[in-house]
């Protein structure tokens, strides 16, 4: 068990006692800390971390990494407009769609944000409303293979996300033809990236094809930075990265002969361990093959491990020093919500209040309201307080939208 759970266990508890289970829990300091890591290890260059928030939307979350210095990364017209309610300025924010429609561009045009293209059709379009009055971004797929679960890799030649870097000719034919100011360039290798080395790969992409674009300001090597999820997990060391990488942007900036700006889009690196789910035990079940731990929460609010198979440590934080046991946690909807198999965990009573770590980010942005239950609450841990930062759903919430018919 790390220090961190240990020292959070009582407040925690505490937090799901005032506040009820399920519940997310989010470290503000643990998120603060984990910005200025990345700031210090980037030192000595002009650099920008935007936040990429649909990793967690909640509105105090963004308010927090903005008051630390940290700028905004989005995917929808949507995000933008939470982003902008949260005090964030227009150029503290860009926008990196996939596959929308070109009104869903031009309305984020009119909200002044950086606006990343992702595709030659939609450059195309682009080019034909805006001309050079509208700088863009280009967002490109390397075509690297970055390592590690499949299913969040972004970057490899099969991967929708991006233009492929060998339609370079094709990208250079349309900017050229309608004057398209290209003013930054991007990749972005996918999620929880094993491999350091993917990093520098697509940091070279960047930089070589730069060199062709006379109007960069800018470039930004994404995100997908390792976070752990267990016990001597693989993690990517920022400040054995970063140094590294500034010291080959700096000779890209002299070889450019002006200096640029290095941007990156951290998302599950600045919340995710910072979040813990909270939920109470409702029955100890024991079919005599395995013994089931099932919870007051399901699918519907952290569907991680059943979409991507993705491991999130499971603690007993009613009986941390109890003796281990082993258990298979489930959730309460109505189809295989499994969260953890054969896990070795404190003894389990009724009652009992276990928490998932690594809940910061991807947990209540992709809940839903399956088996028509109701969304949890979140509650932020800062300067030594509890504070609510969204309530619990109420049956009110589920009728809202709908009409009926007399």
């Amino acid at each position: 068990m790390n220090d961190q759970l240990k020292k959070l266990a009582p407040t925690l508890l505490e937090s799901a006692e005032e506040f009820g289970t399920p519940v997310y829990v989010y470290d503000g300091e643990k998120i603060l800390s984990q910005y200025k890591r990345l700031v210090h290890a980037f030192d000595g260059i002009r650099f920008r971390v935007h936040y990429a928030c649909k990793a967690n939307t909640n509105i105090n979350i963004l308010k927090l990494l903005r008051s630390a210095g940290c700028e905004l990364d989005t995917v929808s017209e949507q995000e933008v407009q939470l982003g902008l309610y949260a005090g964030y300025k227009p150029e503290q924010i860009i926008y990196t769609p996939n596959n929308v429609a070109i009104a869903e561009l031009e309305k984020v045009v009119k909200l002044g944000t950086y606006i990343n293209i992702d595709s030659l059709p939609a450059l195309e379009n682009f080019g034909e409303l805006y001309g050079s009055s509208v700088p863009v971004c280009l967002r490109l797929n390397p075509n690297i293979l970055a390592g590690g679960n499949h299913k969040i890799q972004t970057g490899h030649a099969g991967s929708k996300f991006g233009i492929s870097i060998k339609q370079m000719s094709q990208i250079h034919a349309i900017v050229n033809k309608h004057n398209i100011i290209v003013e930054g360039l991007h990749i972005h290798n996918g999620s929880d990236i094993l491999d350091i080395d993917a990093f520098f790969k697509g940091f070279d992409v960047l930089i070589q094809s730069g060199m062709a674009f006379k109007d960069l300001r800018y470039i930004d090597f994404g995100g997908g930075f390792k976070v752990a999820y267990k016990e001597n997990d693989i993690v990517t060391d920022v400040e054995h990265l970063g140094p590294q990488v500034v010291e080959r942007f700096k000779a890209f900036c002299q070889a450019f002969g002006r200096e640029l700006e290095l941007w990156c889009e951290p998302g599950k690196f600045l919340v995710s361990e910072a979040g813990y789910l909270l939920a109470k035990v409702n029955v100890v079940k024991d079919t005599g093959t395995t013994v089931f731990a099932g919870l007051d929460t399901g699918l519907n609010h952290l569907i991680r491990p059943m979409m991507y198979d993705a491991y999130h440590q499971i603690e007993n934080i009613s009986n941390l020093e109890g003796e281990p046991k082993v258990y298979s946690v489930v959730g309460n909807i109505c189809e295989t919500d499994t969260f953890g198999t054969d896990r070795n965990i404190s003894e389990i009573h009724e009652g009992d209040i276990l928490a998932m770590l690594n809940a910061g980010a991807y947990g209540y942005s992709m809940s839903s309201n399956y088996n028509s239950r109701f969304r949890p609450a979140e509650v932020l841990l800062l300067n030594g307080q509890k504070r609510l930062i969204r309530k619990r759903e109420e049956m009110e919430d589920l009728l809202r939208n709908q009409i009926v018919i007399e």
